[in-house]
């Protein structure tokens, strides 16, 4: 393309780390690479559609989110590599997600469940968000465009093979990190949500190496949300948060130096 960047107007001072309207404190952030952008995209943050990034993403351009109404304000630049010294890159959301618990009622060992699960779903054309499975069952999420005649139908053609228990009024709460380094994200998360009260139904990592996601009751995100917010990019955080052995090393190296 020849260019430098593209720029993309808006009305926020690019991408923050987590929603406004919920997040008061909520910050711009510098830096992001085009998978963390396209998962915040899917996820709930009003960013940009993953399709148009897409020539930006072939050609290696980078693009720049501004506001219009303070165009002062660098943005965020959109690019290959994101920033990888912040341990979580964003916070975002959906809410009044379905849960389907899908369980097989075929022998132990039977081969062909995920098969016959996945093919239902393409039937109907209902899309899944967030996955976790075994041998024997299946959890997964539906937002809430999709089509309440398309689950019930759903439902009906998985009778002959499968139990399934549907639950509503769900969130799915999403966390842009390196999972890499997940066990230090993990090790902050699950302590806040013990300390609030707070029940994890369902997580997934590893799919996408930028997110993990938690299924939470719907009355429990805000408080997960601004909790984590707090200590991910406050620092007020409502536990001590934890501190990876070799960062630890150079916190003390450099308190032992001054």
């Amino acid at each position: 393309l020849g260019l430098d960047e593209i720029q993309v107007w808006k009305d926020v001072d690019g991408i923050l780390t987590s929603d406004p309207r919920l997040v008061a404190n909520a910050i711009p952030v510098n830096r992001v690479s085009y998978e963390e952008a396209a998962e915040l995209a899917y996820f709930g943050a009003q960013v940009l559609h993953p399709i148009a990034m897409q020539p930006a993403m072939k050609h290696n351009v980078p693009v720049r989110v501004k506001n219009s109404y303070n165009p002062s304000a660098e943005g965020t630049v959109i690019e290959n590599e994101g920033d990888n010294e912040q341990l979580v890159t964003a916070i975002t959301y959906k809410r009044d997600i379905k849960v389907l618990d899908i369980h097989s009622t075929q022998m132990l060992g039977a081969y062909g469940f995920l098969s016959q699960v996945f093919g239902d779903f393409a039937k109907h054309k209902l899309s899944v968000d967030v996955l976790a499975s075994s041998e024997v069952s299946v959890s997964l999420t539906l937002d809430k465009k999709q089509k309440l005649d398309s689950i019930n139908c759903l439902l009906n053609d998985m009778e002959p093979y499968a139990e399934v228990t549907l639950k509503e009024n769900k969130s799915i709460l999403t966390l842009i990190t390196d999972v890499e380094r997940s066990s230090e994200v993990l090790a902050t998360v699950f302590r806040v949500f013990s300390t609030q009260g707070i029940k994890v139904e369902m997580m997934s990592q590893g799919a996408s190496k930028v997110n993990i996601s938690f299924i939470l009751s719907d009355d429990e995100l805000e408080t997960a949300v601004l909790n984590l917010h707090k200590c991910f990019f406050e620092d007020e955080c409502v536990v001590e948060k934890y501190i990876a052995k070799a960062d630890a090393e150079e916190e003390t190296a450099a308190t032992t130096a001054a």
